[in-house]
């Protein structure tokens, strides 16, 4: 179907950061699958271990016990603050299963009829209904309406707009359960959470029993320089949920909760391909990944390089840039309001530079390479993204 715009590039083979076209030309990749493909194309450990995974089992359903889905579970649990995991295929579904334990904690916990959960403007949650219908971008829900009702939105790192809301809502006896929210947005222009914002957001959650939950689909699995986006903010959700990097490429979404927000039953909720063994594997692989090549100090360092690189471009292009911001290899480059140039030329421009970014938004260029790329790489990425700014100008 015509769902997607794509660009004129059909790619064939990946290694590391550079992928190679049909016609042998090779791209450096700065979009990594949107910050999926965390330890790089074709990496040897991930794939050895999913080739000895599909000689012994890649699908067996949860109706049986998974080795591979408990010893993921483990790892998931042990480095982060959560006690325990549900497995899906993506991020959609991860916050739909949020979405769906937040509406119990509201019934359950709360007595509320109606449950209301508060998310932000600019956010991106999702394409399936209820996850479009948490995004506070209404362009997203344009030809879906009516969308999924128990949504209100407030802006991203505005104390005064969050708490007016909570307050309306509670005088009009709208009752609110949670609060979704990205500790980093990236769809909506890469913009990191304040830490003063969200510690209010988590004493006024711990104050009035509203569960708090992190949309970590993007900023989990080290992709900012920690492990999870909240490690940067000082504060612990309840609930997070995670997906892309979290397969290195591969299909696969997970909801953490801790022990006082796990209040899902048998029977609440499933998945026939969720947590299948083939894709806990590559998880498993990933984080071992990230651990054994020590790629979170990479990411920190290769991150700082590549927002210094950043910053001198944007000096050098002052009529059209406005400003450098992100966390770690999550990095937007942000393209002043009142300049012609959008996002998406740039993005054109740097594809015949044979460099490949990403849009969030009309007016930001992303960057989210793979966590092994090296100081080289980003030397060239850099070199690569002023020709295409230099085309432009």
């Amino acid at each position: 179907m015509g769902t997607y715009k794509r660009f004129p590039l059909t790619i064939k083979k990946g290694k590391g950061s550079w992928v190679w076209s049909n016609e042998n030309e090779k791209y450096l990749d700065a979009v990594a699958g949107i910050a999926t493909c965390s330890i790089g194309h074709s990496n040897k450990a991930l794939r050895r271990a999913l080739v000895a995974q599909l000689k012994k089992l890649q699908h067996i359903s949860n109706l049986y016990k998974i080795p591979e889905q408990e010893e993921l579970a483990r790892w998931l649990t042990i480095n982060s603050c959560a006690d325990s995991v549900f497995f899906c295929n993506s991020g959609a579904e991860a916050n739909e299963a949020a979405i769906k334990l937040a509406r119990k904690h509201g019934h359950i916990n709360r007595s509320i009829d109606k449950p209301i959960i508060l998310a932000a403007k600019e956010s991106f949650h999702g394409r399936t209904l209820a996850a479009v219908s948490a995004t506070g971008q209404p362009k997203y829900h344009r030809g879906f309406e009516p969308v999924v009702q128990g949504f209100e939105f407030f802006s991203y790192n505005n104390w005064q707009s969050f708490e007016n809301l909570f307050e309306r809502l509670e005088a009009n006896t709208s009752r609110v359960a949670a609060v979704l929210i990205e500790p980093i947005q990236g769809e909506g222009g890469v913009v990191p959470g304040d830490i003063q914002f969200f510690k209010l957001l988590k004493d006024f959650c711990n104050k009035k029993n509203v569960l708090l939950i992190f949309d970590e689909v993007q900023s989990g699995m080290g992709r900012t320089g920690l492990l999870w986006g909240y490690e940067h903010l000082g504060v612990e959700p309840d609930v997070f949920t995670l997906a892309k990097g979290l397969g290195g490429g591969h299909a696969i979404g997970a909801l953490l909760a801790k022990k006082s927000a796990d209040l899902f039953k048998p029977g609440d909720h499933a998945s026939t391909f969720g947590g299948n063994p083939f894709a806990c594997k590559a998880g498993l692989i990933v984080g071992k990944e990230i651990q054994r090549r020590n790629l979170l100090k990479n990411v920190t360092i290769r991150g700082k390089q590549l927002e210094t690189g950043l910053m001198e471009i944007l000096q050098e292009f002052p009529r059209h840039l406005h400003e450098v911001r992100g966390l770690g290899l999550m990095q937007g480059l942000v393209i002043k309001n009142e300049s012609s140039l959008t996002s998406q030329e740039i993005i054109l421009s740097a594809l015949r530079e044979k460099l490949l970014v990403v849009a969030a938004g009309a007016k930001v260029v992303r960057m989210v390479p793979p966590l092994t790329i090296t100081k080289n790489e980003i030397n060239e990425l850099l070199k690569r993204l002023k020709a295409s700014l230099i085309s432009l100008s």
